[in-house]
């Protein structure tokens, strides 16, 4: 069997790639599988494609890609399945969508994590936000082989138009990857509290920050953002750290806690609880909002905390930074329960599963 991947951004780069089906591309070679990968954005395109200005630059990125996609239609025929993570084109209608299933008939294997129906553009790049077409999540979830969604809210929005669909969640690699324990007694002097992400997820953490004012009064810690950008915000126990594939584990470890803010709202609901599932994959207790696949990962007080409102947020994280006892108990159970439910091992026959005639 062979399978061609249709991918937005480069191999090794974009978190929603990795850890929904690019660490099990050996596991699928250990299967008889054969693969190409071939993303819409290339490295240079992907190193300034979040960045403000350089409007031909991007330009002339995507305009490659279209020429791209186009130029795989001549090789389609070749591949048994097809598998699209999110869209072949981040612009315009489903073009090649309708090539591959329409007129080549292969099967397509359709992944998507966000809720990507719904509008969700960038401030950087807002001047194509016109150009997007967000019914086609439908479209391509009607004329799919098979749906893989992240979580149930996904799922629910895919069964309108698929019946062959499989919920596939986002997964830890706790072997190769996420496979150290925070040890809780370390760096004592200096409790961190943590948060992982990209630049578009930024703008959950000012809802906190009049929590965290308050705890600082309390007791002393450091908040460390780790991501592509800077935030737009500052506060005298923040520290950013610009995020690094070649370390991202060692600097993850520096946490203590780790926080995910999220609003109660649709866009939300579709996130698949990937911060959380890293922190506890490392033995790092999770303190998160209570929205979406969160309340079906965290169970609350013993694999973390889920906080409904500023008093819960206070309270937990204040009970967290004084107990490390309680940290390190808390952590311990929440890698266990990545590695039972959330691991690319425990997953890897149900990935399997989306190849299957």
């Amino acid at each position: 069997m062979k399978i061609l991947f249709l991918v937005p951004y480069p191999k090794g780069e974009a978190p929603s790639q990795r850890f929904r089906f690019e660490q099990y591309l050996s596991f699928l070679e250990s299967q008889n599988y054969s693969f190409d990968f071939q993303s819409f954005i290339d490295k240079n395109t992907w190193q300034i494609l979040y960045q403000r200005g350089n409007f031909g630059g991007k330009f002339w990125g995507i305009l490659k890609g279209f020429l791209r996609r186009l130029w795989v239609l001549g090789r389609v025929y070749r591949y048994d399945f097809v598998f699209i993570h999110r869209e072949a084109t981040p612009l315009g209608l489903p073009f090649v969508e309708f090539c591959i299933t329409q007129i080549f008939r292969k099967k397509v294997i359709f992944d998507f994590d966000d809720a990507i129906w719904l509008p969700n553009t960038s401030a950087q790049n807002r001047w194509v936000a016109w150009l997007k077409w967000h019914q086609k999540t439908a479209y391509i979830c009607q004329k799919a082989y098979k749906v893989s969604c992240g979580n149930v809210f996904l799922s629910n929005f895919a069964q309108q138009y698929n019946s062959n669909v499989i919920l596939n969640p986002t997964t830890i690699d706790t072997e190769n990857h996420h496979n150290q324990l925070k040890n809780q007694a370390e760096n004592l002097h200096k409790i961190v509290i943590g948060w992982t992400g990209t630049h578009s997820t930024l703008k959950y953490i000012p809802q906190i920050l009049p929590i965290l004012d308050s705890v600082s009064k309390t007791i002393s810690f450091q908040l460390m953002i780790i991501s592509n950008q800077p935030p737009d915000f500052q506060r005298s126990y923040i520290k950013f750290k610009k995020w690094n594939k070649d370390t991202e584990i060692e600097d993850l470890l520096n946490f203590h806690i780790g926080i995910m803010p999220l609003t109660d709202d649709r866009w939300a609901k579709g996130k698949c609880g990937f911060k959380a599932l890293q922190y506890m994959a490392l033995g790092i207790p999770s303190v998160v909002s209570p929205v979406g696949v969160n309340t079906k990962i965290i169970e609350d007080g013993k694999t973390g905390f889920l906080c409904k409102n500023a008093d819960e947020w206070q309270k937990n994280l204040i009970q967290l930074l004084e107990d490390q006892e309680l940290r390190a108990e808390i952590g311990q159970k929440a890698r266990q329960k990545v590695v039972e439910k959330y691991s690319v091992i425990s997953n890897q026959s149900n990935f399997l599963n989306l190849f299957q005639c």
